[in-house]
């Protein structure tokens, strides 16, 4: 595995695996700091192949075409994790990759992910393993008997943005719920009955300093993020907590990069950890107008091994998603805020086609 001995000067090249939205704009920040970007990504039509210099579109599978995207780059990230290990690893063999292969592997999976977070001695929703359905029938019963009567069965790897989720109040809908995923290993977790979400968007250097933003408040609505609002209800103890939670994590990792953390308040204002996003994440969108360094280029800097920028919020912001046929208003939206539209072709039901960012109280 290559590992980066000095960092990559401007004019350097990032490869950059994915081309959605975040690539997009991954790569812009990128070229905001003198740099060039590859994007690979799967099919040709990608949103981020509208802004780099070069793009490939090639299976993630594909072993030759990712040594070749290899080998025109100075660094490797990706913009989503659910991405083959075997083809990173591949990849870590030519050319270095932040984050790296473990922090990936460990966010992949959600019963890895959970059980990593219990041993780093955070809190989460009591959590077991489901494999059958008989299994499902059993595990519903012992949370049962911490929880009462609800839960929340996910699969084990995939899914985002409610899919792969469904929610059971019995064992019979439990096991019912786990044949719907086609037998796919799954895992049961407790309902938390949480006042608002937060979530504490972060980097950390390969140097290991560490920079977090404040934390927002995260609205979703049919399981999509709908609005990102800062500053939060959060108290300043809860704020250094989150933060604190989300630099043990990255510690952990050894993570070099921006990670998310998602997590629940609940009503005695304990945080419980809910996700781990290895990557730029929805919830800080508003960084790039509120804030001097945004997570994009705090992304980048990070993977090319520069310093960290300034984290410091200078206004209280409100980002909202633009989902679906709501793209058809962009004359509107665009009056209305910093309007960021992806270019994608085509707006379909709960697909997100930008976003809009709000400034209020300018400091």
């Amino acid at each position: 595995m290559k590992t980066l001995e000095k960092p990559v000067p401007p004019g350097g090249t990032i490869g950059i695996i994915g081309g959605g939205q975040l690539g997009r704009m991954l790569s812009l920040a990128a070229a905001r700091l003198g740099l060039k970007t590859c994007i690979y990504n799967d099919t040709s039509d990608a949103p981020a192949f509208q802004v780099t210099q070069n793009a490939i579109a090639a299976p993630y599978d594909d072993l030759n075409m990712l040594a070749s995207f290899a080998d025109a780059c100075d660094a490797v990230t990706f913009e989503f994790e659910n991405l083959p290990a075997h083809a990173i690893a591949h990849l870590a063999e030519r050319v270095p990759v932040r984050p790296g292969a473990h922090a990936l592997a460990m966010t992949q999976d959600r019963l890895t992910e959970k059980t990593f977070v219990e041993k780093l001695g955070l809190k989460t929703a009591p959590f077991f393993d489901v494999t059958s359905a008989e299994q499902a029938r059993a595990v519903f019963a012992r949370l049962n008997s911490q929880n009462g009567f609800k839960g929340i069965l996910k699969t084990r790897r995939f899914g985002y943005d409610g899919k792969g989720q469904a929610k059971v109040s019995s064992a019979d809908d439990t096991a019912k719920a786990f044949e719907s995923f086609k037998g796919a290993p799954s895992i049961l977790e407790g309902f938390v009955d949480f006042s608002y979400e937060v979530s504490v968007v972060a980097a950390r250097g390969a140097d290991g300093a560490f920079a977090a933003y404040d934390p927002p408040h995260n609205e979703h609505e049919n399981h999509i993020l709908r609005r990102s609002t800062v500053p939060s209800q959060l108290t300043p103890v809860q704020v250094s907590e989150a933060k604190a939670i989300a630099k043990k994590i990255a510690d952990a990792l050894d993570y070099v990069g921006v990670l998310a953390v998602e997590l629940f308040v609940c009503k005695d204002g304990t945080l419980l950890v809910n996700e781990i996003a290895p990557r730029v994440h929805n919830s800080g969108h508003w960084t790039i107008e509120a804030c001097q360094c945004s997570q994009f280029e705090q992304h980048i800097r990070a993977v090319v091994g520069w310093p960290l920028g300034n984290p410091v919020r200078h206004a209280d912001a409100v980002m909202e998603n633009i989902i679906g046929a709501e793209a058809d208003a962009w004359e509107a939206l665009a009056r209305g805020g910093a309007l960021h539209l992806y270019g994608k072709k085509e707006s379909r039901p709960g697909r997100k086609m930008g976003h809009v960012t709000r400034l209020k109280g300018q400091k």
